[in-house]
């Protein structure tokens, strides 16, 4: 039983309406759901994706609007990898995201307007690529889904024995780095080595990585952390998928989540991102939600999506 690399990662974001302008049009994703916090649904979840909304290539942010900037430190995920298909693509990225990006001979480095720090990096893997489709950015340099996310850990020791032991993940011998992968994809989790300074909870942090695998094995998993003696949540319907929580000992909180249902089981896929979509148990709450949600358009309005 081996979990399929990265599923989603989800993050914090002050001010909902430049997030989805950095990430559906610097980046060109996909707004592929646009709903509330379910534990506090006073509150944006947005969802960016490929196309399809397909596990491997989801960021999600949380929006407390107005909340102070944060700073990753020991405990935390401090920069989210991507991958793309060339050099080219490197050379592509570069001049789009100039302001703010960085070259050097492995990648791109840069953050979003709250301080998040991405890298790009090109693919060395056989794993399909996730793409979104965007007027302004050709699909060969398109953003192909997760390939690692790096974090500073309290117990990089405990940490590593827990992606080994637990969670079945490959020691690379030569870097620390740990590789997930399952039948369909992989990803990886690095470690670097902590800052002095206190990490941050807020704007432009990560708030956790969740890990995939299938609808059939996610009770698998609940079962082997229960009786790994390891503290979790139970098993929670997220109506898209199903999600178990635990906090590794160095601090990152963990998810596994499933692959389905999906982002379509309550819109059809070419509404995706185009309205706000509620749980059916927060239906009935609909108009004091939506007063208290920051208006946000569809970012795909007046555009004509590439032909697939």
């Amino acid at each position: 039983m081996l979990l399929d690399g990265i599923h989603h990662v989800t993050c914090i974001t002050g001010d909902a309406r430049r997030n989805v302008d950095f990430y559906t049009g610097a980046l060109g994703l996909r707004l592929v759901k646009k709903t509330v916090n379910q534990d506090d649904p006073t509150v944006y979840h947005l969802f960016y994706a490929d196309e399809d909304g397909t596990p491997g290539s989801d960021i999600t942010f949380f929006e407390y609007p107005g909340v102070r900037p944060g700073r990753a430190g020991a405990g935390m995920i401090h920069t989210v990898q991507w991958r793309v298909g060339s050099e080219a693509s490197l050379d592509f990225w570069e001049e789009r995201l100039s302001e703010t990006s960085t070259r050097d001979p492995g990648g791109v480095t840069f953050e979003d307007p709250e301080g998040l720090r991405h890298r790009l990096v090109v693919s060395t893997v056989d794993d399909t690529p996730l793409l979104a489709d965007h007027p302004e950015v050709p699909a060969e340099h398109a953003l192909q889904g997760f390939d690692a996310v790096r974090a500073y850990s309290f117990d990089p020791d405990s940490t590593a024995a827990v992606l080994e032991r637990l969670l079945g993940a490959e020691h690379r011998d030569d870097e620390d780095a740990w590789e997930l992968r399952g039948e369909r994809r992989g990803g990886l989790y690095r470690l670097d080595p902590a800052p002095d300074r206190r990490g941050l909870q807020g704007a432009g942090t990560v708030h956790h990585v969740a890990f995939g695998t299938t609808v059939a094995e996610h009770p698998e998993w609940f079962e082997r952390i229960r009786q790994a003696g390891v503290q979790s949540s139970p098993i929670i319907d997220r109506h898209y998928f199903h999600s178990i929580y635990f906090r590794e000992p160095g601090g990152v909180l963990f998810e596994i989540a499933d692959d389905g249902p999906g982002f379509t089981v309550d819109v059809p896929l070419e509404e995706l991102g185009s309205k706000v979509i509620l749980p059916p148990k927060l239906e009935p709450h609909r108009a004091e939600i939506e007063q208290i949600l920051t208006p946000l358009p569809d970012p795909r309005a007046g555009w004509a999506p590439a032909a697939r």
